[in-house]
């Protein structure tokens, strides 16, 4: 079984860019990142994207507030960020805390600095085929590592275990754009293992540790994993049972240092789609 990394595909995608920023005429791209509160999984996230976004040369500022900030006053300087000329992009850390309205600010956010793809306008363009958008980076980061490992999805089963709206769902309009035939399983799915089965490009997005093992990857298959989990020993893992599924996958991404690492590469690319269109 081949390991398909992510930092292979993140560098060629930073490389492509560092090129295309030399010949960028006015200021340099500005990304926002908003947080609320401190949770570890947000501020690890953060970092990375800042840390990406100086080594292809943008601009990047955190807007950081407290965890218990109320509804009236957040809206109000989410505002002022998205009413900001000199910021061309955001990224909102999300879940919002329960006492935020959430939809409202999917609803806000300006389609045009919305990198992740949250705004309906947005998923909107993702389920139309309407690459003028943003979809959420992490689904795009599944068709960047199937484009780098040379996988064409035209004219092959394609099977996505989950059905977010920030996953599942995107990606599967993603590889259908792309020709491929594609299932979507959830939690009422009977026979999911089967269905997997059935598989030639599997992409797990359930968010459940090391659910997918031998049983449901078919001889050959490629198996995108993209879930991030804590076993219960505290490690990070994926939705894959990587070590069970060896014998079957021909290609298969790690966790960590698969999808995951690809993610912020098109965050930063996005980044520089919305600022070249203003």
């Amino acid at each position: 079984m081949e390991i398909l990394k992510g930092l292979p595909v993140a560098n060629a995608i930073n490389e492509k860019l560092i090129e295309e920023v030399k010949n960028l005429k006015g200021p340099l791209p500005r990304l926002a990142i908003i947080r609320v509160g401190e949770r570890p999984d947000d501020c690890s996230y953060e970092r990375g994207a800042v840390k990406k976004m100086e080594k292809v040369g943008f601009r990047c500022s955190t807007f950081a507030f407290p965890g218990d900030i109320d509804n009236d006053t957040f809206q109000a300087e989410f505002d002022k960020i998205n009413n900001d000329d000199d910021i061309d992009g955001i990224l909102l850390l999300r879940p919002l805390p329960k006492q935020l309205d959430e939809r409202s600010i999917e609803e806000r956010i300006d389609p045009r600095k919305d990198l992740d793809g949250i705004s309906p306008m947005n998923l909107a363009k993702v389920f139309a085929g309407d690459e003028t958008g943003y979809g959420p980076c992490t689904a795009e980061a599944v068709i960047e590592m199937l484009d780098f490992a040379g996988i064409d999805p035209k004219g092959r089963r394609a099977t996505v275990v989950g059905r977010s709206l920030v996953i599942g769902k995107p990606v599967a309009m993603m590889l259908m754009k792309r020709n491929a035939t594609v299932t979507v399983c959830h939690t009422k799915t009977a026979d999911m293992a089967g269905t997997c089965k059935n598989a030639e490009i599997l992409v797990a997005a359930a968010g459940c540790a090391r659910m997918i093992n031998k049983d449901f990857v078919a001889q050959d298959a490629v198996v995108i994993d993209v879930g991030i989990n804590v076993d219960e020993n505290g490690n990070l893992c994926g939705d894959v049972d990587f070590d069970d599924i060896q014998e079957n996958a021909s290609i298969a991404t790690p966790v960590p240092g698969g999808v995951g690492s690809v993610t912020t590469s098109v965050l930063a690319k996005h980044l520089l789609k919305a600022a070249k269109a203003r």
